[in-house]
This record gives C-alpha cells, structure tokens and sequence, in this order.
C-alpha cells in the first residue's frame, strides 16, 4: 500500500522521463544504441559488475571480460581462476564466483540463452530481487519494478518519504511501481538510473533540469537534498592482522590461496595471520609460514570492508633459492603477480613491501 506522503506525479511522469531518456540517455558500453537489441549476456555482466560498484570502475573491467569472454559460454569454460584473475580490484569477490557459477548454470540448464522471467532469472547464482528485475526490464523487456540506489533517492524525493533507509525499501518500491509503466519499462528503468545518476545527485541535484521537478515533493519544500532519509550507521567495527611477503632468490614470492567460501574466497593472498579484533602484534610471528628472519616494516596497511575496517602490519623476508614453499603455498613469479587475483588489500601489500605509498 502506498502511503500518500505527497500528492502522486501526474500521469504523464513516465512519459516526461522516457523523453528526457531518449535526448539525454548515456552511452554505456553495456546498453543498446537506439534500434538495437539488448544483448541479454551483456545487461547481466554489467549488472553483477554494478552492484556496488561505480560506472567509472566497471567500464574497463567490462571491456576487458567481453574482450576474453565474448559469450556465456565462453565464460562458462574458463578456469575459475582466469576469472577470478580478470575480477581482482574489483571488490566484492562473491560476485566473480557467483558469475562463474551462473555462467555454468546458463550453459548446462539453459542451452546457453538467458531465461527471459523475473522469478527464472532469480533461480539463477547471484541474481536478487534487484539485479533479476534490471535483467527481465533491460535485456527482454519485461515489465519489473527496477529500484537500485540511484532510483531509491529519486523516489525518496519525488514523494519526500520521511521514512529511513532501509526500512523506507518497500514504500519506495511501491511507488516506483505505480510509475513504472508497461511500454518500454527497460528504457524506463534506465532512465531513472540516468536521472539519479546524472541529475538528481545525493549532493547539489540539478533540479531546474529534471523533467519529474513538477512532481517533486521535495523540490516544493525546498530540501530535495535531505532525502532519501538514512538511519545511522553503527561504527564500523577495526580488525587487525599481519602479512609476510617472502621473495625467494630467484624472484618469486610466497602465495596462497584463500578458501573458496568466506571473505575473498578464492582469491590469492600473501600467507598471514587470522585478522581479528583482539589481535596480538607480540605474537605475529608464530604464524609465519617459514623459519626465515622476518623484518617488521614500517607504517601498515589500510582496508576498509563493508563490515569491518582492517589494518595489516607487514613483515618482509628473503628466502635462499633452495627453500620449498610450505604446504598450500606455491612460489609466484614476480612478473606474473599482475595474473594473480590478488584482492587490493594483498596488492597494497605488496606496495608497501616495494616501499610506495
């Protein structure tokens, strides 16, 4: 049921914003040109790319898959770790795995071809209520209630919901349903993504340009920017630990892998200690992986998670060319760590063990 916060935008709101779209829609490499048809292989990449992360960062890790793995199942046969490889500095780990996964579920189930249904689409690995809905409307053209953040805060303001994130979600969603219409509900659905994306931002939104300023709630009393309204976050709890970076005399280093489920599953890492709240700095060094003279390097590394913040004290030490790496370790060359699907956090590591900031 929607509340009724502010009057509703008049019935041609959808229409106002297709034709903003079609003047004013960005060219993405991801999105079909107008007379095209969506590739439906390359609206899921970019959404699972997307999700939490910036059109700035992805546009490059896009090209670069598509450029490798120009199909589904392309991907699908690739090693597991040639994709985590591509994914590495792109955060959010999970979605490479879960990528790989759907990729194999699409092949082996599917034939190959994307289902075209939103309950379909969410049976898939990796797919939410959001990302199925983005797919279904974009790539096939189905009529789904797409509500990302962008479209959250547009909402928030069209209708000046008092209610905080995220227990304002389904009155937001019951909205952007109202509006969502059934012709072209992809390019609908776009185009409120463009719109908070490009005009009504979280700071300074460009109201005077906004073809829903009519309908806006919040533009009348004055305060769009104060909305959507967002609960306060608990402090973000700090973590700590200890890495060691070993090079060998014939210039490799020590790496391992870390377990496919968990935080950075499968991803590669320099060996270390647990990271945890009540780390002991006096003890680190029982966890290094060889017997070898560790040398405690100056400042630490930084991280920030979604549920924790993270420092990382880093020990260096040399290793005679004869030493074996210990039991699920393996010696990398140093040319070849750029292959490696090392997280940012490890690849910080490794810059601080170089000696760059």
């Amino acid at each position: 049921m929607i509340t009724k916060t502010a009057r509703s935008p008049k019935p041609d709101a959808a229409a106002r914003l297709l034709d903003w779209y079609d003047r004013s829609a960005r060219i993405l490499p991801w999105r079909a040109r107008p007379g095209e048809t969506a590739d439906p292989y390359a609206v899921w990449l970019s959404e699972i790319m997307l999700q939490q992360t910036t059109v700035k960062a992805v546009e490059p890790y896009f090209r670069a898959f598509l450029a490798r793995w120009p199909t589904v199942a392309d991907l699908a046969a690739a090693p597991i770790e040639a994709v985590m490889s591509a994914w590495a500095g792109l955060g959010y780990y999970s979605r490479a795995r879960n990528l790989h996964a759907c990729a194999q579920l699409v092949v082996a189930r599917h034939a190959g071809r994307f289902p075209d249904s939103e309950a379909d689409l969410r049976a898939l690995p990796g797919l939410g209520p959001y990302t199925a809905a983005a797919v279904a409307s974009i790539a096939f053209g189905r009529r789904a209630v797409v509500v990302d953040g962008n479209v959250e805060r547009v909402i928030a303001r069209l209708h000046r919901i008092e209610t905080a994130l995220p227990a304002a979600k389904a009155e937001i969603r019951a909205h952007a349903d109202a509006l969502t219409p059934n012709k072209r509900p992809g390019d609908f659905a776009q185009a409120m993504m463009d719109l908070g994306a490009t005009i009504c931002t979280p700071k300074r939104p460009a109201c005077v340009l906004c073809p829903l300023s009519e309908d806006c709630a919040a533009r009348q009393a004055g305060d769009a920017e104060t909305f959507p309204r967002k609960a306060a976050k608990a402090e973000r709890p700090r973590r700590a630990g200890a890495a060691f970076v070993v090079r060998r005399a014939d210039g490799r280093v020590l790496l391992r892998t870390r377990p496919p489920k968990g935080l950075l599953g499968g991803m590669s890492e320099f060996p270390g200690t647990p990271w945890r709240t009540d780390f002991d700095l006096a003890e680190a060094q029982n966890h290094a992986p060889l017997p070898l003279r560790f040398a405690r390097l100056a400042g630490s590394v930084e991280q920030v998670f979604t549920h924790f913040a993270l420092t990382l004290t880093v020990f260096a030490a040399e290793a005679p060319m004869a030493q074996d790496a210990p039991d699920g370790a393996r010696w990398t060359a140093i040319q070849a760590l750029d292959e490696e699907a090392l997280p940012s956090v490890m690849r910080k590591v490794w810059s601080h063990a170089q000696g760059r900031p």
